[in-house]
């Protein structure tokens, strides 16, 4: 029995038989209800703490789900998967995934804000320089994707927290 149909909550109850519902209404492929039953039980299993079995369904549905934003949301879970075992630079880079599919997950941006705020506040060592560079990298080529806020706001944040980044990575 899949885990989604073992919840005892009474809210997680009613959303499984309504997206069971709407799965047999909406025209779906085998394959996108499979997908879609391990996105289920991964976020079942994730809100019971049980995040080894989460990241298993999470990847199970990332082979089968073939849809680039649906992507998007099962990576960004897999990244908060990581994110509660203590796995930040893993968990950055299923966010930068996530990002890379959809760039309207303020969510994703937000836990890589903390991550990068928690990595900041610890006493420096190569690691960190090394992994505080690559998160610098990759901010940048994601920067550019951002569309949703206007292009001279924008423009001014970008350049002036990128040349901020800039500036304490080269006074190293």
């Amino acid at each position: 029995m899949p885990r989604s149909q073992r919840n005892d909550n009474f809210i997680d109850k009613t959303f499984t038989i309504l997206a069971d519902i709407l799965l047999q209404i909406l025209p779906t492929t085998k394959r996108e209800r499979e997908a879609f039953t391990y996105y289920r039980d991964g976020m079942s299993a994730q809100s019971e703490g049980e995040y080894a079995e989460a990241s298993q369904n999470y990847y199970k549905a990332m082979r089968l789900e073939i849809d680039s934003y649906d992507r998007s949301y099962i990576l960004y879970n897999i990244g908060l998967t990581h994110t509660s075992n203590g796995k930040h630079a893993k968990a950055l880079e299923y966010y930068f995934q996530a990002l890379e599919r959809n760039s309207f997950l303020p969510q994703a941006l937000n836990n890589m804000a903390v991550i990068r705020h928690h990595e900041g506040n610890r006493p420096f060592n190569k690691e960190t320089r090394r992994f505080q560079k690559l998160g610098l990298i990759k901010l940048l080529s994601i920067g550019n994707k951002q569309q949703h806020l206007p292009p001279v706001i924008t423009l001014k944040h970008r350049i002036g927290q990128k040349l901020q980044d800039v500036l304490f990575l080269l006074s190293e």
